[in-house]
């Protein structure tokens, strides 16, 4: 059976519950999705503001202090707020990989090559112990451990080979504290499981991002030989063909969704999930052109119309004014330009609520400065 883009993109909009919202609790939310983008504070509030009903963010500030979510390197190499579960199976398949990059002559400008990996790990483990400890403190550590190297990357190697999280405040609602760092597995109090099969980790990619290609999920999770992996699934996944005839797999029990299904207007976080877990991301990208990831780095972040990307948004707040400044990629329709303007006052009402919201729609393709 093949499959038309519009029929992946309401799919793909319907199991990352931006078609409508869910009532789904945060954490039940990461579960579903493997987590929630985090490099920084905000895009996981708007991830589950844009997902669910009534969002409280004191719930997911709350969850950091009990420690049922945290922050951690998993896919990608880049931070998600996860389910403790997912934290002690994923981190186990993503680790090997991480811990590869430090020694690679591409890291900052090979300021590690030339050591021994074992004895780098051996003092981030001494060092880092069984407490959590901030990043300027285990930089100073490394400062005295290895004196003829740079600081900052000795720390970065230490990130990426033991398996850590970041440790509340740095997460919660409005606070951008810098990072504190934990070990995983005396923050959670239980051991990594590397039992975890990585086909059901790509089976419940496939429930929340599929239908897809492997190389679809390679893209989102950065592992590899996942032909192997899927072919163990056997007959618990199903196949399509895309427009291309790439083949696709699918959970076998999961719906398709109905294309002719509208697509509300969703004003998304910076690297929100839905835009950067495919290869080919025609099916909520026009043209398939790449995300914006440059622009993603100033918090500039994504704004769908008819479930595509079709506008950019950045949120300047000011004294006593929230400007939230838009630059459309295609000409909007007058509805299109309402629709948007609402979704945006009500973010707004979300994230700047003491301040005079102020919503500017500008021509397609200006740039988004104050």
């Amino acid at each position: 059976m093949k499959l038309t883009n519009r029929v992946l993109n309401r799919t793909l909009l319907a199991r990352q519950h931006l078609l409508e919202r869910s009532t789904l609790t945060a954490p039940q939310l990461c579960d579903h999705l493997i987590g929630l983008q985090a490099q920084d504070m905000l895009p996981p509030f708007i991830a589950l503001w844009s997902r669910t009903v009534d969002f409280d963010p004191a719930v997911v500030s709350a969850a950091l202090d009990d420690r049922s979510l945290v922050r951690i390197t998993l896919m990608r190499g880049t931070i998600h707020l996860v389910t403790p579960p997912d934290a002690l199976r994923i981190a186990p398949h993503i680790q090997p990989e991480l811990e590869k990059v430090p020694f690679r002559k591409g890291f900052n400008y090979g300021a590690m090559v030339g050591l021994d990996p074992d004895e780098v790990r051996a003092h981030g483990e001494k060092v880092l112990g069984d407490e959590p400890m901030s990043a300027a403190d285990m930089r100073a550590q490394a400062a005295a451990l290895y004196p003829d190297r740079d600081p900052g990357a000795v720390l970065q190697t230490w990130l990426y080979q033991l398996p850590v999280l970041q440790t509340p405040p740095r997460g919660r609602w409005k606070d951008s504290s810098r990072p504190v760092w934990s070990r995983v597995e005396p923050w959670l109090g239980a051991p990594l499981d590397p039992g975890y099969p990585v086909e059901e980790l790509l089976l419940r990619y496939l429930r929340a991002f599929g239908p897809a290609t492997t190389m679809d999920m390679q893209t989102w999770s950065r592992l590899t030989g996942l032909k192997t992996a899927v072919a163990k699934l056997g007959d618990r996944v199903r196949t399509y063909t895309d427009d291309r005839g790439r083949t696709l797999y699918d959970a076998a029990d999961a719906e398709l969704a109905d294309p002719d299904l509208p697509a509300p207007v969703r004003l998304l976080g910076w690297y929100d999930n839905a835009l950067l877990s495919h290869q080919d991301r025609t099916r909520i990208i026009p043209d398939g052109a790449a995300p914006p990831l440059r622009a993603f780095a100033s918090q500039v972040s994504a704004i769908l119309v008819d479930g595509h990307l079709s506008a950019l948004y950045k949120t300047f707040p000011t004294g006593d004014t929230a400007r939230l400044r838009i630059s459309p990629t295609r000409t909007l329709t007058r509805p299109e330009r309402a629709d948007i303007e609402a979704e945006a006052h009500a973010l707004l009402s979300f994230v700047e609520p003491d301040r005079t919201p102020v919503v500017e729609i500008l021509a397609p393709g200006a740039d988004l400065k104050p």
